[in-house]
């Protein structure tokens, strides 16, 4: 089994965030969510099998609160946020206390204010694949404990 050395994640982390670097080109969500899944197929088939669970757990944390910020800012107004809180379903006057925050957009993504709205779920349904269940489906003997495979008699 290989493990990464962190040259060659910190090329991909930087990749990534080229990409959202690029916000003029990929205007809508699910157009960027395509290119972010088209990227992560590629190196994680270039960094088939290796051990590489835990980097991609955080990876994939980072890249979440990365598409909740980049949701939030696209919100742009006050009252697009609050209209917006209220459809995920927050109540009125929480929505309205929310949308109105002076924290920053990249503690907004990390606050229970999008994590709660926002979730794996929602984002998935407009096409995001998690980083670590592309791996398992690539590696799926790498992602299993080796005392689970069948025996093999000699004879």
């Amino acid at each position: 089994m290989l493990i990464i050395v962190g040259a060659k994640s910190e090329t991909f982390a930087q990749l990534m965030r080229q990409i959202y670097s690029l916000k003029e080109y990929f205007a809508e969500l699910v157009e960027r969510i395509r290119k972010i899944n088209e990227i992560q197929r590629g190196w994680l088939n270039y960094f088939r099998g290796t051990s590489i669970q835990g980097k991609l757990r955080d990876i994939d944390g980072w890249l979440r609160n990365r598409l909740r910020y980049c949701i939030w800012t696209d919100w742009k107004k006050p009252e697009r946020k609050r209209k917006n809180l209220m459809r995920l379903g927050i109540d009125k006057d929480h929505a309205y206390a929310w949308s109105r925050t002076r924290k920053g957009g990249w503690r907004i993504a990390q606050s229970p204010i999008l994590t709660t709205t926002i979730t794996l779920l929602r984002l998935k349904k407009k096409g995001y694949q998690s980083m670590l269940e592309i791996y398992m489906e690539l590696n799926p003997s790498l992602c299993e404990p080796p005392y689970t495979r069948p025996v093999r008699t000699v004879v």
